[in-house]
């Protein structure tokens, strides 16, 4: 007779969020979803421009297209184009106001560098 040992699967590490929003970022958001961009969603993506290869691409949408992934973080929901997923796992857009200007930032794990004016990246 026989005896046949089954291990248990071994437990799955959860994946890192998608994308997350800091505060500022989820505030800011809330404040333009209200005013001038009612009824739109910011849609995040990632397109090949640059001296380093890569840049962090927003625009206003009206909908959610086939090819985009849904983020909500802090009861605020912003669009993931889905062919930029597996450069932005774990990345956090925030919202920065400097002396001289202000906008969207964001900080991603999976850079290697950035170019020297700081506008693209490559991973």
């Amino acid at each position: 007779m026989s005896t046949t040992t089954t291990e248990a699967p071994k437990p799955r590490r959860a994946l890192p969020p998608l994308m997350s929003l800091s505060d500022a970022a989820a505030e800011r958001l809330r404040a333009l979803y209200a005013k001038g961009e009612g009824g739109k969603l910011l849609r995040v993506a990632v397109s090949t421009k640059g001296c380093s290869g890569m840049s962090y691409q927003i625009d206003w949408v009206d909908a959610a297209g086939p090819g985009d992934e849904v983020v909500t973080d802090k009861g605020v929901t912003v669009l993931v184009d889905r062919k930029a997923t597996l450069f932005l796992i774990g990345t956090v857009m925030d919202y920065e106001r400097k002396a001289m200007a202000a906008g969207f930032t964001f900080t991603n794990p999976n850079e290697k560098g950035r170019c020297g004016c700081g506008e693209s990246f490559h991973v």
